[in-house]
């Protein structure tokens, strides 16, 4: 199964944001769009900082079991990507060659290796197009 976009943890982060009810709403629609159309992915590590943002800094925080339910509920709907070793590499190398964070070419590199042309994301690099993939910030105005 392919997919048309990944989103980035942020996208799934305002969806429990009752502080931002605009990006709130924004992220509810744009997840809830893509899930309909059943071609959105989303990766493990994007998972995995979805449970940090939660528990952390979310305000209020989430329980762990609403954070359990929320994973399960987000990995049962989109096409989670694993982590693998070529992602690592990737991810070393788009780092290293596009000045981006490791966890930001991490996820770049999962889009790329997955051939998945576009990731929704509030933190968009320096570049708009990297590689075939290319980015979007769904809440910019």
């Amino acid at each position: 199964m392919t997919a048309d976009c990944m989103l980035d943890t942020n996208v799934l982060a305002y969806m429990y944001d009752s502080s931002n009810p605009i990006k709130q709403q924004k992220a509810i629609q744009i997840v809830d769009y893509w899930v309909r159309k059943k071609r959105v992915a989303i990766s493990v590590q994007v998972l995995s900082e979805f449970a940090v943002i939660a528990s952390k800094k979310l305000n209020p925080p989430l329980t762990y079991s609403e954070i359990m339910a929320s994973v399960e509920r987000l990995s049962g709907s989109m096409i989670v990507l694993p982590l693998t070793t070529f992602i690592v590499q990737e991810a070393v190398r788009g780092a290293n060659s596009y000045q981006m964070s490791y966890w930001d070419a991490q996820i770049w590199a999962a889009a790329r290796m997955n051939q998945i042309p576009l990731i929704f994301t509030e933190d968009i690099p320096g570049h708009s197009r990297i590689e075939g993939v290319s980015y979007e910030n769904p809440f910019a105005e």
